[in-house]
């Protein structure tokens, strides 16, 4: 009996120390457990921070990325529209190219067709430049003189050999329609050269007269101006000498006239 009494009274005075133990065990496991907890929470809230953080960075750079996004396709836009461009000049381009092509093939035939004719019109003025007045012969001497004896071995161009023929044949129409006076030197009944007062009308017909009232009549042949002596004429052309100078009041004067 008195063993165990001596048991319980063991068992008594060991269970409070058994139970402050348990207590200072569950304390720590709860302090342990708010650690935990704190810790965790610690780490959410800076978890939350970051994802903040990254989903800000992440809108701002979806902002950026969209708007260079915008810029690229208004420059896509930009350089599609001058390739459009481009295209349609480059088709005007060649459109204009192909109208060239033709308009200078069509030139070279024209020109090509005019130089095969070029030569016999040369060769027809080089014979008409021996009937031509002295003083007519003299202004265009130098452009005669630019006509090629050879074309074929000339360096001329068709264009200034055309140019030459026009010049000529523009200065030989004009004098053509006009009535000129020009001083010249010829041998008149006594066989020495005398100045005479030559009068052309056109390139067909021409009167002189000397100061000793020598006159006479010319006409152009294949061998130049022919004249003929008719002194009986000589106050008829003084009369139209004085009318072309403004000496005397324009009137009808009556000339005689060589027809062929």
């Amino acid at each position: 009996m008195i063993k165990s009494l001596v048991g319980v009274c063991l068992i008594l005075s060991v269970s409070p120390i058994a139970g402050g133990a348990g207590l200072r065990a569950a304390e720590a496991d709860s302090a342990r457990s708010l650690d935990a907890a704190r810790s965790t929470l610690d780490k959410w809230v800076e978890t939350q921070g970051i994802i903040s953080k990254e989903r800000r960075d992440w809108q701002q750079g979806k902002e950026i990325l969209m708007s260079r996004i915008e810029a690229v396709k208004k420059e896509i836009a930009r350089v599609e529209e001058r390739l459009k461009e481009a295209r349609a000049g480059k088709a005007k381009t060649d459109e204009a190219a192909v109208q060239l092509t033709g308009e200078r093939r069509a030139i070279a035939e024209v020109t090509e067709a005019l130089a095969a004719h070029l030569g016999d019109l040369e060769t027809r003025l080089r014979a008409l430049f021996r009937i031509l007045p002295e003083s007519l012969q003299e202004k265009l001497q130098p452009l005669y003189q630019r006509m090629p004896e050879d074309p074929a071995n000339d360096r001329i161009s068709v264009a200034e050999r055309f140019q030459n023929v026009l010049g000529i044949l523009n200065e030989m129409n004009r004098v053509n329609n006009e009535v000129t006076v020009a001083s010249e030197i010829r041998p008149l009944s006594d066989g020495r050269p005398s100045e005479v007062k030559t009068i052309y009308v056109g390139l067909g017909q021409a009167y002189f007269v000397s100061a000793r009232g020598e006159a006479g009549i010319g006409r152009p042949s294949a061998d130049g101006w022919t004249w003929r002596t008719d002194d009986a004429i000589a106050p008829d052309i003084n009369l139209v000498l004085e009318i072309l100078q403004s000496k005397s009041s324009p009137k009808f004067v009556p000339l005689p006239v060589d027809i062929r």
